[in-house]
């Protein structure tokens, strides 16, 4: 038990290192910690690192799939919603069919389920892998957004493939009318329950006094009650995760009535996020190694060119489906024509070449189970594991160390008509001004004229709508009584109720993009975090 915990520990502590190398040196951390775990497992001595097959759902996926959820912007999701649509669910159909019937024609003992089982696996691209990539290269909004918007839904749509492949490789038989109804029923049902476990939990968030540490507790558990209450009876604990994540996102202005909630909760999802993610990329590296001992009936060589030869075809079918997902729609409706701009052709290139497999892939591969019902050992499971190991090396480190090269080759310019999101923070800005002073005058005209604090707070927002963080510094040296600074903590704390609801309101009429009022939501509740702090 000590020596599990200690390897954990370890194995955490370099992963953390290696973040902190990689950033250094300016490569994307997932790339650098599967080339770094492939290194450190060929140092001699070195344990095997053997995963629990049936933990790997549980433990990595709900929270990742939540924070994806959590951080999708609704209004850039809908706006690309056609080709967010075509990619996480016609690419990944398409790619787990032409993989299901290209290996089982040519790798030996592998059947259509099997081969089912192999495409729902590896047909999911990964978003935090593409992104890391992308954030320290200048790309147009649209890439990013339509890359993380296929990634939270084709982790639902694949892994239910992989589910339905599963089964039916573990039950020996297949029915496609019934896998049909079964789908839709795990899905829909899978949706109602997180939905539902998400309104719970939004209540007790809503109308129980809860705390900051409180509620940053609850998002933690968020996730696992909505996955294992799916699964407890027999539906998508994916899709539950997703759907509720979605709503308790949509809802977060209520949930967080204070900044220190969500500025806590932030913080708290961002170490869990990098524990995560930092644990599975290193593990894709120092794991390889134990699957190629696992290897039967294969060599080393033979098992290689299968995954070399499986990681070219996921590649090219995406690259193949991207252009027809992007034009024919505009061909066919006008309408598309009058209202998009022409998407050109680097754009869909880089989405197309964006498609490196990660975190889910590795996961739904490890949760393959040893036997089937008979207790017989599940078919080419380790040749399964092997070869999606290989597409996430060949297409993360190729792909990926490739992809800057070619953002900067092409010179992508962006054709988004959305205000520049620069612009868009300094219009949010002048709003939200504009509603303090509205709540100042209108609400505390009697405290405005016998506060000096608030007369001085009026004329600073009149005066500079950029220099809110300099006042509160200003107010933490003043020399007032007790009393007025009892009033002052009151009334600023009101402002920021006010600037909260137009937030709330500029979000809900759509007039700016997410990121934009997300980032002066920040604002707000790191001056609110600060007045708490004067005595």
């Amino acid at each position: 038990m000590h020596n599990t915990l200690l390897q954990f520990l370890l194995l955490l502590t370099v992963a953390f290192l290696l973040i902190l190398l990689a950033r250094r040196l300016k490569i994307a951390y997932p790339i650098f910690l599967v080339l770094a775990g492939l290194i450190i497992s060929n140092i001699p001595g070195m344990p095997v690192i053997n995963i629990e097959p049936d933990l790997v759902f549980l433990i990595f996926l709900p929270p990742l799939l939540y924070e994806a959820a959590w951080w999708t912007s609704w209004n850039e999701f809908w706006k690309w919603k056609r080709p967010i649509s075509l990619l996480a669910f016609g690419l990944v159909f398409l790619t787990s069919s032409v993989v299901a019937y290209t290996v089982s024609s040519f790798i030996p003992g592998f059947t259509l389920a099997t081969g089912f089982l192999l495409g729902g696996i590896i047909s999911p691209p990964d978003a935090i892998a593409a992104t890391s990539v992308l954030k320290s290269i200048r790309v147009p909004k649209r890439i990013i957004t339509i890359l993380e918007g296929e990634s939270l839904v084709n982790d639902a749509s694949s892994l239910t493939v992989f589910r339905f492949a599963l089964a039916t490789a573990i039950a020996g038989h297949f029915s496609f009318q019934d896998a049909s109804v079964s789908f839709v029923t795990v899905t829909i049902m899978g949706i109602v329950i997180g939905l539902a476990v998400a309104h719970v939990i939004y209540l007790i968030h809503r109308f129980l006094p809860t705390t900051a540490s409180i509620d940053s507790a609850f998002t933690l558990v968020a996730p696992y009650l909505m996955y294992l209450a799916a699964e407890e009876f027999h539906f998508s604990g994916v899709m539950a995760v997703v759907s509720g994540g979605l709503f308790l996102s949509y809802r977060s202005h209520e949930i967080f009535v204070d900044g220190q909630s969500r500025l806590q909760t932030l913080n708290v999802w961002s170490t869990i996020s990098i524990i995560l993610n930092g644990l599975v990329f290193i593990m894709i590296g120092l794991g390889l190694p134990g699957i190629v001992a696992g290897l039967e009936g294969y060599s080393l060589m033979q098992a290689s060119v299968y995954g070399l030869l499986v990681s070219a075809l996921v590649i090219a079918i995406r690259m193949a489906w991207i252009y027809p997902a992007t034009f024919v729609p505009r061909w066919l409706f006008k309408s598309l024509r009058l209202k998009e701009p022409p998407p050109g052709w680097k754009g869909p290139f880089v989405i197309g070449w964006a498609g490196m497999r990660g975190v889910v892939s590795l996961a739904a591969a490890l949760s393959l189970p040893l036997t089937v019902t008979d207790g017989q050992p599940l078919p080419e499971r380790n040749l399964i594991i092997f070869i999606t190991f290989v597409v996430i090396l060949v297409t993360l480190v190729f792909q990926g160390l490739t992809l800057p090269w070619i953002i900067k080759l092409l010179n992508i310019q962006e054709v988004d008509v959305m205000i520049p999101i620069e612009q868009q923070e300094a219009e949010i800005r002048i709003r939200l001004t504009k509603a303090a002073i509205d709540r100042l005058e209108h609400d505390y005209k009697q405290d405005l004229a016998n506060n000096t604090l608030l007369a001085a707070l009026r004329d600073e927002y009149e005066s500079n709508l950029n220099n809110t963080s300099q006042k509160l510094e200003c107010m933490e040296c003043a020399q007032n009584g007790k009393r007025e600074l009892a009033v002052y903590r009151r009334v600023i704390k009101d402002i920021y109720k006010a600037q909260r609801k137009e937030l709330y309101l500029l979000r809900k009429y759509k007039l700016f993009s997410d990121d934009a009022i997300r980032k002066e939501e920040m604002q707000i509740d790191i001056s609110e975090m600060r007045v708490d702090t004067l005595q």
